[in-house]
């Protein structure tokens, strides 16, 4: 039976690189954005758990984490990111529903100074997407999009494992925490948080735990194997970035 549920989240404001014109690609700019999600919430109404429906919080963050890590050239490429990654199944290390279907509209209010508001809807479908999935040795990596500027990964550490001590000269990392239970840089780390590594700062994550965590990463550009290399030594000391959204731990 087709979801006919929808979880929707409106007037989402979020400043972000988006455009082809300099003085776009010079600063960021407000992006408005209006999403709804189609799924079945009927388990959810009966359990009672957040786990069994999607948050809008964590959907939230995500989508701001995404419009700020990306800088997109343009509104229909951010919105095939954001719809894939809204409608991908979920990560190992994420507790949600699938979605369904997502339409998705985004607004740049000041783009036409004052004289109109463009904008952009898209519908897609979750048959559209599949993933494609690499194996590493502390896990998997789900390749959610990659344009020319940047590629969105999943990156899913499997149980009693970690990603190494590793440096980046090239690529620009930014890393948002989807599940509980991960340490970065040897602590404990909340869903939710975000770490933007610069360059030549050595980082590590570890799964001490018995479950599959889950990092949605984008790299700036598409990731390059040579650019990760893996050092020794002390983590560098990089301060996490709060989730733009607070979200409360669920009782």
């Amino acid at each position: 039976m087709s979801a006919t549920d929808v979880i929707a989240i409106a007037g989402l404001r979020i400043d972000c690189v988006v455009g082809v014109y300099p003085h776009e690609r010079d600063r960021a700019q407000p992006l408005d954005v209006h999403v709804r999600m189609r799924l079945d919430t009927r388990r959810a109404g009966t359990s009672e758990r957040l786990a069994h429906t999607v948050h809008y919080a964590e959907v939230a963050n995500q989508i701001a984490f995404l419009l700020q890590s990306c800088r997109f050239d343009l509104l229909e490429t951010a919105a095939h990111v954001l719809s894939r990654h809204l409608l991908a199944p979920p990560a190992p290390g994420e507790r949600r529903a699938r979605v369904e279907e997502v339409a998705l509209r985004l607004e740049k209010p000041y783009a036409l100074a004052g004289h109109g508001v463009p904008s952009l809807e898209v519908t897609r479908h979750a048959r559209e997407v599949t993933l494609t999935q690499e194996k590493k040795r502390w896990g998997t990596v789900d390749v959610v999009h990659e344009t020319r500027r940047a590629g969105v990964y999943r990156l899913n550490v499997a149980p009693h494992r970690g990603i190494p001590l590793h440096v980046h000269q090239t690529m620009r990392e930014a890393e948002l925490v989807l599940g509980a239970g991960l340490h970065c840089q040897q602590r404990p780390v909340a869903a939710g948080t975000i770490f933007r590594w610069p360059r030549g700062a050595a980082h590590r994550w570890d799964n001490p735990t018995a479950d599959w965590q889950s990092i949605l990463c984008v790299d700036s550009p598409p990731f390059i194997p040579a650019d990760e290399v893996e050092v020794e030594g002390e983590p560098a000391p990089v301060r996490p970035q709060a989730p733009f959204i607070p979200i409360p731990v669920e009782r």
